[in-house]
Formats: structure tokens, sequence, C-alpha cells
């Protein structure tokens, strides 16, 4: 489980009042102590991550948050913390002990519900009171799926467990492939993976490895190669691959190689696909073309890391990207989980390949861009444009092309 990487977790955050009940509820949802039980209120702080292996729908973190009502400015600040949290959710469980709802939990339940998010509002305590008859009607009023049980007798945890996979969003019960529904059994598929400085030592990164998973449960014959290995590959073939895949960084180096006719995309576009709206950022690609002297370009990067010499966000798509528009443009970075608050200045955001974030969260994103009116777009599909193969490298997607 714990091998699972992050972006493929069901993120399931616990929203409540102090006290409510969260961290009993979740160490009774797993059946271990996870997570710090007291009668103190707000023993729960930051936000807290807790995995666990919920059958069938695989491995999920749970996220136990800071009290809804937690008092003073440091308490505001854990408030937002916890409200942060949802932006990379895929469901939420809202905890109350069975008391009245408050105003602040009321509007809680009005932020959940204006974020679109799968809710499940979970009574606790039920060995020391029925929840309170107002709660059950506002529940029924606003469609919302509830169950009362107590975390202590566990009393319904087995029934609230079924209600969380009933609720799961619908994309994290169905097959998300990455490549092989692009691919047939048998067909003959060369990934490109240059090892540079970049590369972590002694492996391949994420975003090659399950593509590499993904083409072995399709049955295609499938070959790994470094950039300059690749005419040695094509050799070796008795006909020409059905398909290759490459790191963008290279993709000039593998085209000059490549015969025309051969099907070509990046891990990158396959990501664009696989964690987010395709369609969305194709189209905010096409705003490089209208780029204008002094416009600001958003680099957003999903994780930090150490930048390395030549860095793809920081270094490579700034040169290639003046290179191409020939335009006095400003560039500014946002590593992390959040867009910054002025997101409104810039011109064009190009985001990461986004394997370490789910697809709620990279979806989010996506939206949170056309909402502030910002064009979006990622790694992968800028560098092909940028370097005149768009079009040959959304092709394998079949994804319509409107230039």
């Amino acid at each position: 489980m714990s091998s699972t990487p992050r972006g493929e977790r069901l993120i399931i955050t616990l929203l409540g009042n102090r006290n409510s009940g969260k961290s009993s509820l979740i160490n009774a949802l797993t059946n271990q102590e996870i997570a710090i039980v007291s009668e103190v209120p707000g023993t729960t702080t930051d936000p807290v991550a807790k995995r666990y292996e919920l059958l069938p729908l695989g491995p999920v973190t749970f996220y136990d948050t800071a009290g809804l009502d937690d008092m003073g400015e440091l308490g505001e600040k854990r408030i937002r913390a916890a409200y942060k949290v949802l932006f990379k959710t895929d469901m939420a469980i809202f905890v109350n002990d069975g008391s009245p709802f408050q105003e602040n939990e009321l509007k809680a339940l009005q932020r959940l519900k204006e974020m679109k998010l799968p809710v499940l509002v979970i009574f606790n305590k039920s060995d020391l009171r029925k929840p309170h008859q107002n709660n059950i009607e506002f529940c029924q009023d606003n469609d919302l799926a509830w169950i009362s049980v107590s975390a202590t007798t566990k009393e319904n945890i087995t029934v609230a467990k079924e209600k969380i996979i009933e609720l799961a969003p619908f994309y994290l019960k169905e097959e998300r492939p990455l490549v092989r529904d692009i691919v047939h059994s048998g067909d003959r598929v060369i990934l490109v993976t240059p090892i540079d400085a970049s590369a972590p030592k002694g492996r391949l990164i994420l975003p090659q490895v399950q593509v590499l998973r993904d083409l072995l449960d399709s049955g295609a014959v499938t070959t790994v190669v470094r950039e300059f290995e690749l005419n040695k590959a094509l050799k070796a073939l008795k006909s020409e691959p059905d398909l290759v895949i490459t790191d963008s960084q290279v993709i000039q180096r593998v085209v000059n190689q490549l015969p025309p006719q051969v099907p070509l995309t990046t891990f990158s576009i396959l990501f664009a696909r696989y964690k987010g709206d395709l369609e969305a950022l194709i189209k905010g690609c096409q705003k490089i073309d209208e780029l204008k002297d002094g416009d600001r370009i958003l680099i957003a990067e999903a994780c930090s890391h150490h930048p390395q010499k030549d860095d793809i966000g920081r270094t490579k798509i700034p040169n290639w990207l003046k290179n191409y528009t020939q335009k006095d443009l400003n560039f500014d970075i946002a590593a992390g989980s959040d867009f910054p608050d002025n997101l409104e200045d810039y011109a064009l955001i190009i985001h990461c390949g986004a394997c370490m974030l789910n697809q709620k969260e990279m979806n989010n994103r996506i939206r949170e861009a056309e909402r502030r009116g910002v064009p979006i777009t990622n790694y992968g599909l800028a560098i092909s444009k940028l370097h005149g193969y768009f079009e040959r490298t959304i092709a394998p997607l079949k994804i319509p092309f409107r230039a």
C-alpha cells in the first residue's frame, strides 16, 4: 500500500467541529489507532494524512482536520488549512456529534455543496445520543447522504464504509487507462526515457513507470531506450513500431530519428489526459500564439523539488517560449499545492505533468484557472507546440484539433 503513488489514492477529508469525533471515526473506519484521540478540544491542528486500503476502491488517504469551531487567530488559520485540503479532495465526510447544527457547520455544508463534492454526513456518538431531528431533516431537504454511527462501539461502521464506497466519484470506480486504450495486444511500442541529472538514481521517474505498467497490462511488446539508442531500436525491429512515447525534453532528437508516419506522443501528454481535462489543456496551449510583450507566464509545479541545472520548468520552457514567440515575457514559479492569489495577472499557466496529483486535484486547478479567466496548459503540450510537433503528438489520442 505504501508504494501506491500519492496521485493514485482516493482522498477523503473529514470536516466537523472540535470533539465531534473525527479522529475516533478514522480509527474506527480503519480499525487502527492511527489518529490521536483526546477529550481536549482541538487536539488535531493541521490536516493530518492517514493511509488505508478501502476495498474495493483500493488505497485511500483520510485527512483528519482541525475543528471548524477552532478559536482565535491561530484557530482561523487552522480552519483555512482545513478548507484548503478540499481542493485535492475526492469526497468529504462531515462529522457531527448529533447536536443541532451550528451556523458554522451549515456554512461548511454549503461550501461543500458549492464545490460539488460527494458528501457523507456521519452523526457520531450514537451511543450517547440520537442525531437531532432538525439535522436529519436538513440532510433530507438537501439530498445529503447520512448515517448514525458510534466510533466507540463500532455501531454502523461497516455500513459507513459501504456508503463511502457507494458515494465515491465515478472516475474512481472506472478503469482510467494511460495508454492501453490506444494500443493493442502485440503492438510494438518504444519508450524513450532519458537518463540525465534530473532522473532519480537507480530508477525511472513515476510517469515512465506507470506508462510501462499500463503497456505491459495491455500485452504490448515494449522496448525502453535512451534517446541516443532510438536508431538502434528502430533498426532492430523488422517493421516500424506502432507507437513511440518520449520524454518531452528530447522530442526534437526523437523526431530527427523517427520516420514521420510513425505515431508519436509524450509521457506528459498522456498524463494530461489521464489526470485532467485534455481538451481544456489543448485549448490553453493555443493561447501561446496570442502572447504579447510584457505578458506574465506562471510555471506551476505540483510538488517542490531542488532545481537542477537547465531545469525543465524554470529554464528550458521559458527559453523555448521566448524563442518561439519572439516576445519579451516574464516568468514566475509556483511550487506546491496552491496557485498564487494574483492568478488573474497571468496571461498563461503552464502546469507540470501532475504525476503527484490526483485527478480531482488537477481538474480543480483547471477549473480554477478557467473560473478566473486564465488559459492553462501543461509541460508536454507546450513543449510539443514550441518544437512544432503539436498535431503529431496529440494525434494518437484521437482528440479533435482545431487550429
